[in-house]
């Protein structure tokens, strides 16, 4: 395998290198994935997309039953990751442009857990991301300008430290990941989420994702976000019997999220298919 036939997306600004892969022939190295993800010397991308049969991937075959197709998601460093709100919603742009699913609602396994998605056949894609877990935040901090504020520890299949700043540019350069307390917290790395009030319901964020650094958006975050600002808003649905909605600035657009009285996160944003090509493996 020297020449590598792939398609590049983003969801809002969150970009992705999509390997279609069926048959799962395809062994990309993490060096491989970070050489194609590399955005001077390769194509460029937060992570990578692996479009797999289920059945035809170890670690989902026990899923084929649930879910015809596998997402094998790796950051931009080629580590492997649970799960990728935003990319889940451009994989399944993809099965539907490319006739692998229908448009409406399909099912998508990920390392973290199967995701049931909705796709129009244009415009915003909506994605079931699963109950949001709170471990417990006591003790957890993040570093803020040379400050610890305390952070909310919140898990969407991957982990995440949400800190609430006065201003986004209090996050820094984020070009290496910022300092967490204690420094076992988190012992295979997390998502540090700053997060500023707009509007009551309307937060922005920056993110470093582990294994990325900062990215234009990220879908696991931005649910983080949305259950920690509800949260600290006294809002919980499944004690209140009401659902609530936030709406989430990124760097690259807009998401819409929603927590439903039985607990599970909707996200609602774009994912579109902008370039398709072949790259020769051994020029990375």
């Amino acid at each position: 395998m020297s020449t590598l036939h792939f398609f590049k997306g983003h969801g809002t600004e969150n970009d992705f290198v999509i390997v279609p892969d069926a048959d799962g022939e395809t062994d990309l190295s993490a060096a491989q994935v970070a050489a194609l993800c590399d955005r001077r010397a390769g194509i460029g991308g937060d992570g990578v997309l692996r479009v797999v049969r289920s059945a035809k991937d170890p670690a989902a075959e026990h899923l084929a039953g649930e879910a015809e197709w596998f997402m094998d998601y790796r950051n931009g460093d080629g580590s492997i990751a649970e799960m990728c709100g935003n990319g889940v919603r451009v994989f399944a742009r993809f099965l539907v442009e490319r006739g692998l699913a229908e448009a409406g609602e399909l099912r998508v396994a990920t390392r973290g857990g199967v995701k049931t998605v909705t796709v129009s056949a244009e415009g915003p894609v909506t994605v079931d991301m699963g109950p949001a877990r709170l471990p417990g935040s006591e003790g957890i901090g993040v570093d803020v300008e040379g400050r610890v504020r305390p952070a909310t520890n919140v898990d969407m299949g991957n982990p995440h430290a949400v800190v609430f700043v006065e201003d986004l540019a209090q996050a820094g350069t984020l070009y290496t990941a910022p300092a967490v307390t204690p420094a076992g917290a988190y012992p295979h790395g997390v998502n540090v989420e700053f997060v500023v009030r707009r509007a009551p319901g309307h937060v922005a964020m920056r993110v470093h994702e582990r294994g990325s650094g900062e990215t234009r958006s990220c879908g696991t975050g931005a649910c983080a976000v949305m259950v920690a600002a509800a949260r600290a808003d006294g809002a919980e649905p499944s004690v209140t019997g009401e659902p609530v909605t936030y709406t989430v600035d990124v760097p690259g657009g807009r998401l819409v999220i929603t927590e439903r009285v039985d607990g599970h996160i909707e996200m609602t944003g774009p994912a579109v298919i902008v370039a398709e090509g072949r790259v020769d493996l051994s020029r990375l």
